[in-house]
């Protein structure tokens, strides 16, 4: 089959286009005929830091398509059904073998470009805002870094669940985006401060929740923005920071800071009636997944590149 691989981390640049040896098919793994490549932040991390497997080691986590074969104990995926897979390695390939209880049936007409952006960034959402968020009807959240996958879904989500819903993001275009998507006040962080900012839109209350996919650049700020007794959930680390809180930070204000990892859970029976709730919302209009740019595999390596410093608006996209 052909796939984007590489043998070595590093930027864009180590990743070459050619022809890998087909998954080998375990008794529980399903194998999909890719048709949309979703490029996660977890892809691009792996391509920096992740040990390759082989010399060809094919990166990425989720991918749509349809079923091309099942293993011996499959009983609920069938060959000829539309999937979304995830799993830690493979989906930039014509075919990805996943475990089943990482498979997501895609409901009929579902347009696969969309569907195959959904566990994770909805999925992440979800969790962020309500499982360990708590977000609860009437509450403010902050989403920093409201333009990427995750940002996009949670504005959709927290809007759609009552919240009042402040979102971050580079340059007036895409805080026009956001807005049309549901997002109630826009901060622009290259000129704004957020802190400062949350606090004049909330009567100088602060955001009851402040979702960070951004890996904690501007820390100070997010956590001034924060309410007494205000949650920051700890999702994604885009900017490459490592942030730190200090004792007197977070007794100041009562604060609780919670990690957000949606691999930890996405096997289970809950996150797999979320997914299937999202994709009848998605289905309906309720909700959407702005798909900004899509690549043929042979162009894995642009892809990544506009991933890291295009500041893409959604997603990219793979097509094999």
């Amino acid at each position: 089959m052909k796939a984007a691989y590489y043998s070595a981390n590093g930027g864009p640049e180590v990743m070459c286009f050619g022809d890998v040896s087909d998954p080998v098919l375990k008794p529980d793994d399903v194998l999909i005929r890719v048709q949309a490549v979703s490029i996660e932040g977890g892809d691009i991390i792996s391509r920096r830091y992740g040990t390759p497997s082989s010399d060809r080691h094919v990166v990425g986590y989720q991918a749509g398509g349809v079923v091309e074969a099942v293993g011996a104990e499959i009983k609920s995926i069938q060959p000829g059904q539309r999937v979304v897979g995830h799993n830690a390695a493979g989906s930039h390939a014509e075919l990805f073998a996943v475990p089943e209880d990482l498979c997501f049936p895609v409901p009929d007409g579902l347009n696969m470009d969309v569907a195959a952006t959904v566990p994770v960034t909805f999925g992440t959402g979800l969790d962020a805002l309500f499982e360990f968020g708590g977000l609860k009807r009437g509450e403010t959240v902050l989403i920093q870094g409201a333009a990427g996958g995750v940002g996009v879904a949670c504005v959709q989500l927290a809007k759609l669940a009552g919240a009042t819903v402040i979102g971050t993001a580079f340059g007036p275009e895409r805080l026009e985006r956001l807005t049309a998507l549901g997002m109630d006040h826009g901060i622009d962080y290259s000129c704004q401060d957020i802190g400062q900012r949350t606090r004049e839109l909330t009567g100088g209350k602060g955001a009851e929740l402040v979702i960070d996919m951004a890996g904690a650049k501007g820390l100070k700020q997010l956590l001034d923005a924060l309410a007494y007794r205000g949650r920051y959930m700890a999702v994604g680390v885009s900017s490459g920071e490592s942030p730190t809180f200090t004792f007197s930070e977070l007794m100041g204000k009562n604060l609780t800071i919670q990690g957000v990892y949606l691999a930890l859970e996405i096997r289970t029976a809950r996150v797999h009636e979320a997914i299937a709730g999202i994709f009848a919302d998605i289905a309906a209009g309720r909700l959407t997944m702005p798909i900004e740019q899509v690549y043929p595999l042979a162009q894995a390596a642009a892809a990544h590149a506009h991933v890291e410093t295009g500041h893409p608006f959604g997603r990219i996209l793979l097509r094999p």
